[in-house]
């Protein structure tokens, strides 16, 4: 009898996940969260380093100081132990949202700063995550990059309670930074407003309303990035031009071609005047 329970124990043994891999903290600067497979979720999952991490500096992010400093003196109060808030970078695409944490990343590395990045299904894992980092002596940041949800999803939920709403809370050596394009991080429809109630001069939002407007409301600190101007755009592609060993006349050169560039792409990003000097310096560059 004892031998039939070992191989039925020896078969459950087979059907059943493996432990998830333990991290090697020192392996990178940043991290992945991963699920388990088959999409299991409920602490399943593991930190898996990232072996190529981005080496964005923020003196290459131009024409966005005020943005830049907000967001690094808010890093710098979190690494000296003092108070400082999760962040929301919200605003026009190709702006320098998610390049402002890869280069605080970078800058502040030896001073204890990691990042893990987690994708929006995978938030509802942010309890085991912040168990798993509970005990280090690093900082991290939780990073999530083009967040938004279109109703109320586990991620939606699961971020709402961690950033401010549970018993339990986050640990003191761990933020949220998340990048959107929607400051209310869900679609808003004009029948929302039809929800809204007037009572003498005051205006009362619907539940709708307040219910999206509540989960952005719980990042302390909003930071907002706007579409460049023309100059502003010249000015980016002119930096990324001198980075790739372009001379004072090349760069005056190329100024037509810039333009016309962000015209085809509909945009005068950071990210557009960055992608055409690639394509400007790769097709200029002199011969070796």
């Amino acid at each position: 009898m004892s031998k039939e329970l070992e191989r039925i124990l020896g078969r459950l043994e087979q059907l059943l996940p493996a432990p998830p891999p333990p991290t090697d903290w020192r392996a990178s600067i940043a991290f992945r969260w991963r699920r388990g497979g088959g999409g299991r979720s409920g602490g399943s999952g593991w930190l898996q380093p990232v072996r190529h991490v981005h080496r964005m500096r923020l003196s290459d992010l131009q024409g966005i100081g005020a943005q830049i400093a907000r967001v690094e003196q808010n890093t710098r109060q979190f690494l000296a132990g003092r108070p400082a808030n999760n962040v929301l970078l919200t605003g026009a695409r190709g702006t320098g949202k998610s390049s402002i944490v890869k280069g605080l990343l970078n800058k502040y590395r030896k001073q204890g700063l990691r990042l893990i990045e987690v994708e929006k299904s995978d938030l509802v894992d942010l309890p085991f995550i912040v168990d798993c980092v509970a005990a280090r002596p690093e900082r991290f940041l939780v990073f999530c990059d083009d967040l938004s949800f279109h109703g109320a999803e586990e991620g939606y939920i699961a971020l709402k309670v961690a950033l401010d709403g549970s018993i339990s809370t986050t640990s003191e050596n761990l933020l949220i930074y998340a990048t959107s394009n929607r400051r209310h991080l869900m679609p808003e429809y004009m029948a929302e407003n039809l929800e809204t109630k007037y009572v003498g001069d005051e205006i009362h939002p619907g539940e709708t309303v307040e219910e999206k407007i509540s989960l952005s409301e719980r990042f302390g600190l909003w930071v907002s990035f706007y579409p460049f101007d023309q100059d502003e755009y010249l000015l980016i592609v002119a930096h990324w031009l001198k980075c790739f060993a372009c001379s004072s006349r090349a760069i005056q050169d190329s100024k037509e071609e810039a333009l016309q560039w962000s015209l085809q792409r509909g945009s005068r990003s950071g990210r557009v005047a960055h992608q055409f000097a690639r394509d400007w310096a790769g097709r200029h560059a002199k011969k070796k």
